[in-house]
């Protein structure tokens, strides 16, 4: 197998255990991974704004306010407005959301997130490189991503 072949078999290698963490997380608890962030998000600070989720998350707020409204409409997440500034809105778990949040797995980045950690810092540094390089290479360094290892559109969260 040519060098290019290589390397493009363990891309499709990586989408596969990403599509298939993807389906089982889904199966499991009926989440995503995106909605899995914000209710973790939302858990660790009741309250918090949309702006604060999507800077935490790397996703626009509109984005993020998309998934949310889906999210509301499941009754995972309510969002209420404040009362002594009216333009900010909180957003909180129900007791649907806790009771997903507390029964769903660790989401697939956190897995390869403490692995990661477990390398040497050269090591990590080369291979960030090396996966920007690749983004590159397939023109993908404009799209709106976020650290969440999911298939698909983030907007079908």
């Amino acid at each position: 197998m040519n060098k290019d072949e290589e390397l493009l078999v363990a891309l499709r290698k990586v989408i596969r255990a990403i599509d298939m963490r993807s389906r089982q997380l889904s199966k499991e608890v009926g989440l995503t991974g995106p909605q899995l962030l914000i209710l973790q998000k939302v858990g660790k600070q009741t309250g918090v704004m949309v702006r604060e989720i999507a800077d935490d998350i790397n996703l626009s707020s509109a984005t993020v306010t998309n998934i949310l409204d889906r999210m509301e409409a499941r009754k995972l997440v309510e969002r209420i407005r404040s009362t002594q500034d009216k333009r900010k809105v909180g957003v909180f778990l129900t007791e649907e959301g806790s009771k997903a949040l507390e029964t769903a797995p660790l989401p697939l980045q956190e897995h390869f997130t403490n692995r990661f950690n477990a390398m040497e810092e050269w090591e990590q540094s080369q291979m960030v490189a090396t996966l920007q390089r690749i983004a590159s290479m397939m023109d993908a360094q404009d799209v709106d991503a976020s650290p969440v290892l999911e298939v698909g559109s983030i907007l079908n969260s």
